[in-house]
């Protein structure tokens, strides 16, 4: 892997932790990870956790439909009324849940750029019991970058960053934002 590049940005520092290249192997390899883990690639749906695990979802879905064939069930999972700590992270706009089809005895997957603190995950959990009950949910994240309140794990990881509390993750995805990578954020 190439050496971390440091950009300057006024009074913050970002470092890409993977560039476009790397973050295309890690997708790939993180895609092949969840073929192996389900027995049927038909019964999976990919459930992207707003914002950017909706984007990478969407993107990861791609990537499983062309080493299997098929398209992948892919849609969103807004969790916002189930957390516990609004008072704390603030609140955005509301997306929609998006089911592209039913939950009931189905492998979900559920997608987000990011794992910190585990409360997103917790209240994502809490907010697909209302949809259905899976035969098996699992987690997938691009970064985990540590400081766990709630004893939850991704099943699927593409990079472990132990970070300070202040710092943050940034995904890039060229639909979105007209590049790709992992940043580190330094304030």
């Amino acid at each position: 892997m190439a050496r971390p590049q440091v950009a300057s940005s006024g009074s913050s520092d970002r470092l890409e932790l993977l560039s476009a290249q790397d973050l295309g192997r890690t997708l790939d390899r993180l895609a092949s990870q969840v073929l192996e883990a389900v027995a049927d690639s038909q019964d999976l749906v990919l459930l992207g956790i707003p914002t950017r695990g909706v984007a990478l979802a969407r993107v990861l879905a791609g990537r499983l439909e062309a080493i299997c064939g098929h398209p992948i069930a892919h849609g969103s999972l807004d969790p916002t009324f189930h957390r516990d700590d609004l008072e704390r992270v603030g609140t955005r706009l509301v997306e929609a849940t998006q089911l592209p089809v039913p939950v009931d005895g189905r492998q979900v997957v559920l997608v987000d750029d990011v794992i910190f603190t585990g409360r997103t995950v917790r209240a994502a959990l809490e907010a697909l019991q209302g949809w259905g009950r899976p035969r098996r949910v699992g987690l997938l994240v691009m970064v985990d970058r540590g400081h766990r309140e709630l004893p939850i794990q991704p099943d699927f990881c593409g990079r472990v960053v132990p970070t300070a509390r202040h710092e943050t993750i940034q995904l890039c995805l060229q639909a979105i934002d007209g590049e790709e990578g992992v940043y580190l954020l330094r304030d």
